[in-house]
């Protein structure tokens, strides 16, 4: 299944970085930047958070709340965000079950292997819950000033 447009964001409850929790009930009212990535501490995944990061205020100031996710283990995202000073939260879908209700859990290829992972997605929900926009396979170059656009936009 994968999320579409103007239709109800799928629920999550995930545990976080720092013996959190976070859950989109948690979030109603305000607007969701959800990012779903492979893995902390690769290369393309550490720019996307540092682009995210170096945002932060302007995605504040446009009523938004961002919220990384992957398979990591919360131990992981302690160290990923401690090492790059990341000051928003991550979460940790260790079963895949958030993965596979937003669709971002696909068959990727690789050096002519096939595993299964993450698909780098960014889904914008809206205080209402609801998909505003969705970003599939995900270019880090530009991608946080995309995404703070579509924000600044939503009415």
């Amino acid at each position: 299944m994968s999320v579409e447009t103007d239709q109800p964001a799928p629920d999550f409850s995930m545990p976080t970085d720092g013996g959190g929790h976070v859950s989109l009930a948690d979030l109603k009212g305000k607007t969701v930047v959800l990012y779903f990535y492979p893995k902390d501490d690769t290369s393309g995944c550490t720019k996307e958070a540092i682009a995210f990061k170096e945002a932060l205020a302007d995605f504040e100031a446009a009523g938004a709340v961002i919220v990384g996710v992957s398979k990591d283990p919360v131990t992981k995202h302690d160290k990923f965000k401690t090492k790059h000073d990341l000051p928003f939260t991550l979460a940790s879908d260790a079963d895949g079950d958030v993965c596979e209700r937003y669709g971002v859990w696909t068959e990727k290829s690789m050096y002519g292997k096939t595993y299964m992972g993450i698909e780098r997605t960014t889904v914008l929900i809206d205080g209402a819950g609801v998909v505003r926009r969705v970003w599939p396979k995900v270019k880090v170059a530009g991608h946080a000033e995309a995404v703070l656009e579509a924000v600044r936009g939503l009415d």
